[in-house]
């Protein structure tokens, strides 16, 4: 949900239901690397409510269409470390001897 001025576009609050830090950290980091940011923060109104205010206030570009980049931006991120991640352990296995990695290979 989004909290904003019908007059000026370049500063929402945004309202993100069943959140918490671990997103709003994020979201937050990522929004303070777009150059189009004036300021990014977010609060959490109530430890027992699971609900994130990040607000947002731009050079001058809708709010909104900052918040939905910096959101897409994350998501590439994410993507990318999992995939990375994945890689990694496929190699970790394809290179090591399955008695070193305590495998039944008689297990199926």
């Amino acid at each position: 949900m989004e909290h904003g001025s019908l007059e000026d576009s370049s500063a929402s609050t945004f309202s993100i239901m069943e959140e918490d830090h671990t997103l709003a950290n994020s979201v937050r980091f990522v929004l303070n690397q777009d150059p189009r940011v004036s300021f990014c923060g977010y609060s959490i109104p109530h430890p027992a409510e699971n609900k994130v205010n990040i607000r947002v206030q731009t050079t001058g570009d809708p709010a909104k269409d900052v918040l939905k980049d910096a959101l897409q931006d994350l998501m590439v991120m994410c993507q990318h470390i999992r995939g990375t991640f994945d890689t990694r352990v496929a190699d970790f296995r394809g290179n090591k001897p399955a008695e070193a990695m305590d495998i039944d290979l008689n297990k199926k």
